[in-house]
């Protein structure tokens, strides 16, 4: 019984230290991926002075993304996206507004749809046509970073400018006790399309708190000015994530969080008890083995194969005739002293 437990432990062993390196090698590579059924609201709120009133006025923002399941594949994800900004001057403005100039439509600031795919790893934009067709091509991070956050320079896409800016690594802080790495992009008075239709210059502060293991923004600030070419201010904006929106995301990540530490620790625990697999099946193993060696041993030791090894040597005489005597010795009944 102890042989076939043996046997049974050193498989489980094989198994589990198989299983150990594919949780190595395989498994992140297949879990660690944005995920393609992606369909999000994010909220911001602040100030901001706009014309043609120019005085600073409380304001809201949503950001609805949705992944493309039809054209995302395993390595490429395609989101569409669209963002709206309005006054909220009275704290219950709808989501979004028309674009007429009456009623509602007098609270939009501004509006917008966007296309774009990414690499489910790296997270860098993809402009491959079979993805995007003919939507505006994008470069560098578009709504997140890369799994595995590093603390390094990133370069982030700006719509505004239609190219990618620095993301400087800022160092590590707390976001509702959650750790996150803070990176910060800077535009100063940079040549744009401010409006549609209208040329001017763009300066942003934009500040993002990234999840380290995943990438996602937790929370993030903005600090807007754009201008006319004769320097006339027509946005002014101050805004963020709402704490709803920053509290949300921190749960998802927490979640997420648990979901790849273990799966960053499945390859120790998977090897470690491969290893006592290992070594309890083959101490089973080798005791059985030298057991039985032991049972053969004695099996051939004792001729009757009753036992009794007495009784068995008494029956090799090497000298003659034998004869017992009341002490249990034995005695040659041939002198060898005689000639």
């Amino acid at each position: 019984m102890r042989r076939i437990i043996g046997l049974v432990l050193m498989g489980l062993a094989g198994f589990l230290v198989t299983a150990a390196v594919l949780a190595l090698v395989y498994v992140p590579g297949q879990v660690k991926k944005t995920p393609l059924d992606t369909d999000s609201n994010t909220r911001l709120s602040g100030t901001a002075a706009v014309l043609p009133t120019g005085g600073s006025a409380p304001v809201k923002a949503l950001s609805h993304t949705v992944a493309d399941g039809k054209k995302s594949d395993g390595k490429v994800v395609v989101f569409d996206t669209f963002t709206c900004l309005i006054t909220d001057p009275n704290g219950n403005a709808p989501d979004c507004v028309d674009d007429s100039n009456t009623g509602e439509g007098t609270r939009l600031v501004t509006a917008s749809t966007d296309r774009f795919a990414t690499d489910r790893k790296t997270a860098l934009a993809v402009n491959d046509e079979k993805y995007i067709g003919d939507a505006k091509p994008h470069e560098g991070l578009v709504n997140k970073f890369p799994f595995g956050v590093e603390k390094k320079t990133y370069p982030f896409w700006d719509g505004v400018i239609g190219r990618a800016n620095d993301a400087e690594f800022q160092g590590e802080e707390k976001v509702n006790g959650w750790n996150t790495y803070k990176f910060v992009t800077t535009v100063t008075d940079e040549p744009a399309e401010i409006a549609s239709g209208i040329q001017g210059t763009y300066s942003s502060t934009k500040t993002m708190y990234i999840d380290p293991r995943t990438g996602a923004i937790q929370k993030q600030t903005e600090q807007q000015v754009r201008k006319t070419d004769n320097g006339t201010t027509v946005l002014d904006l101050d805004f963020g994530f709402t704490d709803e929106t920053i509290a949300a995301n921190i749960k998802d990540a927490k979640a997420n969080d648990s979901k790849l530490g273990l799966v960053d620790k499945l390859p120790l625990i998977a090897g470690l008890l491969g290893l006592l697999s290992a070594v309890a099946g083959f101490f089973l193993w080798n005791s059985a083995r030298r057991d039985g060696e032991d049972d053969a041993r004695r099996d051939a030791y004792d001729g009757n194969g009753d036992g009794d090894f007495d009784r068995a040597n008494s029956n090799l005489d090497v000298f003659g005739d034998r004869e017992r005597v009341d002490d249990g010795a034995t005695r040659s009944n041939i002198d060898l002293r005689k000639s």
